[in-house]
């Protein structure tokens, strides 16, 4: 068997790892590199590491686009095989991989006006919507804990990982023909917290030879603890005392999901006056809607309150909006409301509307639920800055600010070193991947301080046979 990290090396993100066995090709992820416009082109174009048209198969393990969001760019390149996923994921594919089409449109005419102005030849967007939805196509589902054999000597069991709605463990058992051994090899795609409000907590999986792991957050520890929403409560309450809106910033798929639920049972058990709530992201909606179809991936009370006719994801004052028509008459409410709305950074979408419309005013809480990353429109307005650049103005940032860090989907350190315990087996070899320099080199030491096995940090275009 053979390993080469083609992608999520040494950073966090376009997840790619090229697995060989039994003259098999098999492409663990095919994430989108997210970075600046211009390297984020050159890195996703071209598929350096590997032909697309030699690869066998795709095995995803969740749909956030750093790990799906380069499919349809591949599948468009020659790769004709099977993308194996489990069900949730591939319905979250078919309106994230869209979405993400329509943004690189958007994108790709920003990168344009920079290369002619440097002389260099326009280029296009690296696939259209037609081209994700023909990716789809391809998809083939199974559901967790369900053993298939997917090539010769190769079976794939997909494991829940508590992450997002329809996040997976890839377990493969493996009868190498090389060396006539039997392995079992685990890829931990990302890994949830435990605990969570919405989903199931990771399954520890048995008797694992060889891991590849993520370490998104090796040396750091979330400020608060899963299911902590005391906090967030006292928050609301004290926004309604101040009479304004209450905007949160929040991804579209999974934080928007587990946000809902929270405010349901804030308001079932009256810990938080009865206020309108407004969801403002056609694909929040939309993700919004797939939740309901899935409650598989639920844990036990989430799942047991569905099927009493208290769906958390529909309660009576929450309203969705998908027209701009609907969104802009949030602008007119003068009232107190709560409008959660993509994206969680600020970086598009029509939070920056809200924001624009609102932040100078007094009356307003920005509540932050989710990491804003450094040089974005989110950190600045979380780190205090006094005055913001808004949809080309600079607005005086009067609001309230809050953060909430209880709501976080990544395992912290402490997590990933329990995860790591309550997997079983020799662990032979494992290596670190989906975690910038430093966090990974934190959960590598940690790691190697107590494990005799090998503990190794990826690098992009390594190759490691085992």
């Amino acid at each position: 068997m053979k390993l080469k990290f083609c992608g999520a090396a040494g950073t966090t993100t376009g997840s790619q790892h090229l697995l060989e066995v039994n003259g098999k090709r098999i492409l663990l992820d095919c994430g989108l590199y997210q970075g600046s416009r211009k390297d984020a082109y050159d890195v996703n174009c071209c598929f350096p590491h590997f032909d697309p048209k030699t690869i066998d198969l795709v095995i995803l393990s969740h749909a956030h686009i750093d790990h799906s969001g380069n499919l349809p760019n591949l599948t468009s390149k020659g790769f004709s095989g099977n993308i194996y996923a489990t069900h949730a994921t591939r319905d979250l594919c078919q309106i994230m991989l869209a979405d993400s089409a329509r943004i690189q449109e958007g994108d790709i005419d920003w990168l344009n006006k920079h290369r002619l102005r440097q002389g260099l030849e326009t280029v296009g967007p690296l696939y259209s919507e037609q081209e994700a939805e023909r990716c789809l196509r391809q998809f083939v589902t199974l559901g967790y804990d369900r053993p298939m054999g997917i090539s010769e000597g190769v079976t794939l069991t997909f494991v829940d990982a508590g992450h997002i709605l329809g996040s997976a463990q890839v377990l493969l058992e493996v009868d190498d023909h090389h060396d006539g051994q039997k392995k079992r090899f685990l890829f931990s795609g990302d890994v949830g917290r435990g605990d969570n409000e919405v989903l199931r907590d990771p399954v520890a999986v048995k008797d694992v030879d060889f891991l590849l792991m993520e370490s998104t957050y090796g040396g750091r520890e979330h400020e608060a603890p899963p299911g902590t929403s005391g906090y967030f409560a006292e928050v609301i309450r004290q926004a309604v005392k101040r009479g304004g809106k209450i905007l949160i910033p929040a991804f579209a798929v999974e934080r928007t999901q587990e946000i809902l639920f929270v405010l349901n049972e804030l308001f079932k058990n009256n810990e938080i006056p009865q206020l309108p709530v407004y969801v403002d992201s056609p694909l929040a909606v939309s993700a919004t809607e797939i939740y309901r179809l899935h409650p598989d991936s639920f844990n036990e009370d989430v799942y047991e309150a569905l099927f009493e006719k208290d769906n958390p994801f529909g309660f009576e004052n929450l309203t969705l909006i998908r027209s701009v028509k609907g969104s802009k008459s949030l602008n007119e409410i003068d009232g107190t409301c709560i409008i959660i709305s993509a994206s969680g950074m600020c970086e598009a979408g029509r939070i920056l509307h809200h924001l624009k419309n609102n932040i100078a005013d007094p009356r307003t809480t920005v509540l932050f639920v989710g990491y804003c990353a450094e040089n974005t429109l989110g950190r600045r307005i979380r780190d205090g800055a006094p005055e913001v650049p808004i949809l080309g103005g600079r607005y005086k940032v009067r609001a309230r600010i809050e953060a909430v860090d209880s709501f976080s989907g990544h395992a912290d350190h402490s997590e990933l070193l329990d995860y790591f315990d309550r997997i079983s087996g020799p662990k032979k070899q494992v290596w670190l991947v989906h975690g910038d320099p430093v966090p990974a080199s934190s959960l590598h030491a940690a790691l190697a301080s107590k494990h005799t096995g090998s503990v190794e940090i990826a690098v992009l275009g390594q190759e490691v046979e085992f």
